[in-house]
């Protein structure tokens, strides 16, 4: 990939990551976009699919299309093909021909049944507990070359550092909507806590071993039990706020 092409790619990929909402529309658009850069370099139709590994299971996250993600599925379901041997190698594989390739008869077998005659596995690090690789699909044997393994390559690198960035985005998005979460469930138990004392005239910490002996013998999480107390008190929703 050269430095002009690179750095348009590195744009176009940043672009791709402001444009999303989560690390799973954000790969759908990076595998539409591999698919094209490819597509542009080979001067004809390459599909790809995105294929994700956490503890050593891989699964289709992605594709370039509804037909690319049946065709990442086909290795998913056999367990074998040149995607999971980019995964398990970090190094780049090519199947350059399904009629000759010895390596995986039943992979191939199952391609040339769907017209694709040869493809390529680009492995994407992410981080210590997961990786990701991008399949490429083409209809003629020999479309993988060298210059166009090149550009997979290059196109493979950019990505990585825009997938580490969605990763590390999505997973700090999670932990403050699981933080939110906590803290709408622990402000409702502290409220049907006040009620419950209240109702009893008794101590704080008597009333959360009230609510504490019910959750035990409903076999109900504390806050759920909470939720009851607060809507048998009023028939309009109780919720919690908190301001950004």
């Amino acid at each position: 990939m050269t430095n002009n092409l690179g750095d348009e790619a590195a744009l176009q990929l940043q672009d791709l990551l402001m444009g999303t909402e989560n690390v799973e529309d954000f790969l759908g658009r990076l595998a539409e976009f591999a698919a094209s850069t490819l597509s542009n370099a080979a001067g004809a139709e390459i599909e790809c699919g995105v294929t994700l590994q956490r503890r050593k299971k891989t699964a289709t996250v992605a594709g370039s299309s509804p037909r690319a993600v049946v065709l990442d599925r086909i290795e998913q379901s056999l367990g074998e093909g040149p995607c999971i041997e980019a995964l398990r190698t970090r190094s780049v594989v090519l199947l350059a021909d399904v009629h000759t390739d010895p390596r995986w008869p039943a992979y191939q077998r199952e391609l040339a049944a769907q017209g694709v005659r040869s493809t390529l596995g680009v492995p994407l690090e992410i981080g210590k507990d997961a990786a990701a690789a991008l399949n490429f699909f083409g209809a003629k044997t020999d479309m993988f070359t060298e210059d166009i393994i090149a550009e997979a390559s290059g196109f493979a690198d950019l990505a990585e550092r825009s997938l580490r960035l969605a990763v590390r985005i999505g997973t700090a998005q999670s932990r403050a909507e699981d933080l939110k979460a906590a803290m709408e469930h622990r402000t409702s138990i502290d409220l049907a806590c006040g009620v419950v004392m209240a109702q009893n005239r008794c101590s704080q910490e008597e009333a959360m071993g009230i609510l504490t002996r019910v959750s035990s013998n409903r076999n109900q999480k504390l806050r759920d039990v909470a939720a009851d107390v607060l809507r048998n008190l009023t028939a309009a929703e109780v919720r919690t706020h908190f301001d950004a």
